[in-house]
């Protein structure tokens, strides 16, 4: 597991073994970063909040290709102390920040407004509705959500989020999307 590309490109990340941590993939990573870099022109200057951390792939990923502030959120205390030491060894405390806590609870109570929120919980918590509600407070207007999940969202799912498709893939078992804010329907 590496970071694959930016100026941390190649940078080893541990796994550890924990109950349902299952870090993004890099082909998936790889091409998601693709679509918020044509998306966005560039990451450069953007903020961006990974809910479930883990591994730090997503967040370190935003980072490593421009972004000026990413906060990961972790729950498990021993998940965010190596977190914190990847970001230490990259010297990238000036823009990560490492936030052990409850992702829904943290970004009910922050007043930070994010370009891109990661959504990738562990996939039998069935985290992705009340995750995309939290999330939603806290993106911009024009922001992006990224969904990660063991099973697809139709559009249906996604509209009673409050979210519709920009861009999907699947691969393997996984399937991915970034997401924006639903438009109002025209009646």
């Amino acid at each position: 597991m590496r970071i694959v590309g930016g100026i941390y490109k190649r940078t080893p990340l541990a796994v550890g073994n924990r109950p349902g941590l299952r870090p993004t993939p890099e082909r998936v990573r790889e091409t998601v970063f693709d679509w918020l870099n044509h998306l966005l022109g560039g990451l450069t200057g953007i903020s961006c909040c990974d809910m479930f951390a883990g591994s730090g792939a997503l967040g370190l990923e935003a980072a490593s290709r421009g972004a000026e502030l990413v906060v990961s959120i972790e729950l498990d205390r021993r998940g965010c102390e190596q977190l914190r030491a990847v970001v230490e060894k990259l010297g990238a405390g000036d823009v990560v920040q490492v936030v052990q806590a409850d992702a829904l609870s943290w970004l009910s109570k922050s007043e930070q407004l994010f370009d891109v929120i990661f959504i990738d919980p562990p996939f039998a918590a069935d985290l992705h509705k009340p995750a995309a509600a939290a999330a939603l407070m806290r993106l911009k207007p024009q922001g992006l959500v990224y969904l990660e999940s063991d099973r697809d969202f139709d559009e249906q799912a996604l509209a009673d989020m409050g979210l519709e498709t920009v861009r999907s893939g699947k691969a393997g078992a996984v399937f991915y999307r970034l997401t924006a804010r639903a438009r109002p329907k025209q009646g």
